[in-house]
């Protein structure tokens, strides 16, 4: 099949490459956090870990497109929701989309594989970046179709780990149990991101026989668990300092005041729960941009310290 110029701008937009410089800055938080804790900063390291971490976000996007393609159909694409829009309009895109989001993982594992082998890495690097893509295609695809069994939320919120123990990862050569604690804030973070770009789906979602929690309890349900995680974030940062397992150079203080941009939006979600779907879709919108605001004055932070 051959693509015009107008075809293959679709094809990009499907990938919403737009998305990549939020996982970019999760990757980054990540790394920072390495070398707060005195790792090695290697550039080439770098680079070809968030290549890893790209091509499977980028695999993420064709492959929702493709398997959401009936789903999307009761819906209307915003900012942050209801995929790109792309394939509805255009149906015979549908297999470059399934075909891209293919090659995306593989492209993921092949260096991934090349990572662990030239930088020496343990196997289990292996297996961490094979896990995150096994989500990345299970979410939305058959036979397990995450999204679908009530189970979606549960992938993102994983999905909150993996990306910035990616970075992590790369640059320390290994997950410890201070980023794992160091993790527990951002966690909460994407659940409320996952909760937030569902609201605006509701309606699809059901008639597209979607199971999402926000699908089947409600938008006043989402809200409320809005507000939650972003309380749970805040407090974690605050908590944190308490374990002793991270340096002091690190002031958590600062990070919770930073997180109270999502914590005030998610207070304003808990007292206003607007139920009808204009007003719901604006106050998420709000609530997930919070979360890019939030990950990039972290990164500013750390880079600041780390001068």
């Amino acid at each position: 099949m051959n693509y015009n110029k107008d075809a293959l701008i679709k094809i990009v937009k499907l990938g919403k490459p737009q998305f990549t410089f939020g996982i970019f800055m999760y990757f980054l938080i990540g790394a920072l956090f390495a070398l707060l804790l005195n790792a090695q900063f290697v550039l080439s390291k770098f680079i070809w870990g968030y290549l890893i971490l790209f091509m499977a976000s980028m695999a993420i996007h064709y492959a929702n497109d493709y398997f959401d393609f009936e789903v999307d159909h009761y819906g209307t694409p915003t900012t942050f929701t209801g995929g790109s829009g792309i394939l509805v309009e255009n149906p015979e895109l549908k297999e470059i989309s399934k075909t891209l989001a293919v090659i995306f993982i593989i492209l993921s594992l092949i260096i991934a594989a090349f990572f662990t082998v030239v930088f020496s890495f343990p196997i289990s690097f292996f297996l961490f970046v094979l896990f995150g893509n096994a989500l990345v295609w299970f979410y939305s695809a058959p036979p397990i179709k995450l999204s679908y069994r009530g189970f979606g939320e549960i992938a993102n919120v994983i999905n909150g780990f993996i990306m910035p123990a990616t970075g992590y990862f790369v640059v320390m050569g290994t997950i410890d149990l201070p980023f794992i604690v160091f993790s527990i804030p951002f966690v909460f973070l994407q659940l409320l991101f996952t909760i937030g770009v569902e609201i605006p789906d509701l309606e699809g979602d059901k008639l597209g026989g979607k199971i999402t929690w926000t699908a089947s309890k409600g938008r006043e349900f989402g809200f409320k668990l809005i507000g939650i995680s972003a309380i749970l974030a805040t407090t974690s940062f605050l908590i944190i300092p308490f374990t002793n397992l991270i340096p002091q150079i690190i002031d958590f203080r600062i990070l919770a005041i930073i997180s109270l941009i999502s914590l005030i939006l998610g207070i304003v979600g808990l007292w206003k729960k607007p139920l009808d779907k204009k007003p719901a879709t604006k106050l998420a919108t709000f609530n997930v941009a919070s979360i890019f605001a939030v990950i990039i004055l972290i990164n500013c932070y750390f880079i600041y310290i780390l001068k």
